[in-house]
């Protein structure tokens, strides 16, 4: 897209890029800390609801795009499972490792959350599971199975919405007037790094081509990265503030949202019945994957020693990937 400005023209745009998203992931995170606050929602909560939501626009936009050109579909739902696996087992790795180097001692931050924030990240690591081996099992995904993970999102999005009301009251006062400001400067600040994101990939993409790297790898790093970048930007921003619930938050709440929301678009505007058993070996990582930070977060083992294992099993998921593709 900025082949015209060359390879110096690029990497500024780069360099711009990757300072502008540091920025519009700080002030995401900074405005949905200040909403949870005021508004009387968990930091978990507003993770999984408004900060998930805004950094899985990626991920819609390629569902959209694949509808527009039914053929292309099973590139959607190849990209909703692959980014489940690259949400749990890179960036929560790496925001795990991160924690670690800023708080020695072992982390205990589930103590700080609401039962029903708990509860919410469960849920959403049970949806993950279920659905990819249910759509196994049954051989195929149609526009029905489209309805009704859109109707499961629904749902639960209600559901979610009735934690406030056992919860405290947020702050009142002044800051209570600051409820919208706060909600259209989150939104802001995640679309910001959505568009970002975006200008990485491009310029990412035009540099490594005009240094020789093959499209087909670029397509298999920098461009399936890509859809995932939002989310590791609001991710590491938040443990660098040390609101690692908010983070996990947002990445579980992802991985719900690409399963059931973007997903279900998918399934629901494709007039094509997908073959399943293509997608096998990442519906079995992803299973595993989210089992995996089941136990991790049941026992209230977050360290580096976990980071260190979700990122192994990300390493054999990409050697396992491209064990039979020669470059």
């Amino acid at each position: 897209m900025f082949e015209w400005l060359g390879l110096l023209g690029n990497a500024v745009i780069l360099v711009a890029a990757l300072i502008a998203l540091d920025r519009a992931s700080g002030l995401t995170i900074s405005n949905s800390v200040n909403l949870a606050g005021v508004t009387g929602f968990g930091k978990t909560t507003m993770g999984f609801i408004l900060v998930a939501f805004s950094t899985s626009l990626p991920e819609l936009f390629v569902a959209v795009f694949a509808v527009i050109q039914p053929d292309n579909v099973g590139v959607s739902i190849g990209n909703v499972l692959g980014s489940n696996i690259v949400n749990i087992c890179l960036i929560l790795g790496v925001c795990f490792v991160l924690m670690a180097l800023k708080c020695p001692d072992r982390i205990c931050f589930l103590p700080t959350m609401a039962k029903e924030e708990v509860g919410s990240l469960y849920f959403g690591l049970l949806v993950a599971s279920i659905v990819p081996l249910t759509l196994l099992y049954v051989g195929y995904a149609s526009q029905f199975m489209g309805a009704v993970l859109l109707a499961v999102f629904i749902f639960y999005l209600y559901q979610l919405s009735r934690i406030r009301n056992v919860k405290e009251e947020g702050t009142l006062g002044a800051e209570k007037g600051k409820t919208r400001r706060y909600t259209l400067l989150a939104i802001l600040g995640a679309v910001g790094v959505v568009v970002c994101a975006f200008f990485i990939v491009e310029s990412a993409s035009f540099i490594a081509t005009s240094v020789g790297v093959p499209k087909v790898i670029i397509g298999a790093t920098i461009v399936a990265f890509g859809t995932s970048v939002p989310e590791l930007a609001t991710s590491v921003e938040a443990v660098r503030k040390r609101h690692l619930d908010l983070a996990l938050g947002n990445i579980i709440g992802s991985c719900f949202i690409n399963i059931t929301c973007i997903l279900g678009v998918t399934l629901l505007a494709s007039p094509l019945r997908i073959n399943m058993s293509a997608f096998s070996d990442v519906a079995m990582f992803s299973l595993v994957t989210n089992v995996l930070l089941w136990y991790f977060l049941s026992s209230e083992k977050i360290g580096w020693r976990e980071g260190a294992v979700l990122l192994f099993i990300y390493s054999v998921f990409l050697a396992i990937s491209f064990s039979g593709y020669k470059f």
